[in-house]
Order: C-alpha cells, then structure tokens, then sequence
C-alpha cells in the first residue's frame, strides 16, 4: 500500500478552543471551523494537519499517542506556551532533555531540544 499521514486526528471536548490554541501555539493556520471539526495546517495547501474533532466523554487516562515538537529554541517554547493554555506535566519521566507539557484540554506531548549532528 502506497499511503502517506494526511492528518492527526484530536479529540475534543471544546474543539473550537482547543484547535484555536494549537493554531496560535505552531504558528498555523485555520483551514475549517465547520460546525463538524476543525482543521489546522502548517499553511492552507500544506499537510498534514491536526483536525479536532467533538467527542462528548472527558478524557480520562494517559495518552497512548502524543506529539513531539523539536524547535530552534526549545527553552522560548516552553516559555511562551503556557501563556497559550499548555501547562508543565510530570508523568514520570523524570530528568530528561526534553520538556512535557499538556495542552488546555490535558493532552501531553513533547518540546525537544535541538538535534545533535
């Protein structure tokens, strides 16, 4: 099978909200704020994007599945989004080189350092 990844699929319980804040947090832009999900892309004719998506049921266990970001300086990141809704987490990863977070709605994923050559 010839496939690549289109999108990422994201639960929401405010999908609105929730797209709204990882749009401002990646510097993407909005591509659909239909009534059904809403979808953001690193441009409009860029992919893949994340889609957000109404689910009526709160999250209620760890991810199986997160996100990594690897900026070009991963301290400014993780300075600049918890003024966007992201919070400090500690899901036991103890001392490491990179930075977890969770997103407004409780979603972990990772801010990494640079790449080593």
């Amino acid at each position: 099978m010839d496939a690549y990844r289109a999108q990422v699929i994201v639960d929401a319980a405010d999908p609105a909200a929730l797209s709204r804040s990882w749009a401002d947090a990646l510097g993407w832009a909005v591509v659909d704020d239909s009534s059904e999900e809403y979808e953001i892309r690193p441009a409009p004719d860029r992919m893949p994007g994340l889609v957000f998506v109404h689910v009526p049921e709160a999250k209620t266990v760890k991810n199986r599945l997160h996100l990594d970001f690897r900026p070009d300086d991963r301290q400014a990141e993780v300075d600049r989004l918890p003024a966007l809704g992201a919070r400090h987490a500690d899901i036991g990863q103890g001392e490491q080189s990179w930075t977890t977070l969770v997103d407004p709605e409780g979603n972990v994923f990772c801010v990494l350092g640079s790449r080593r050559s």
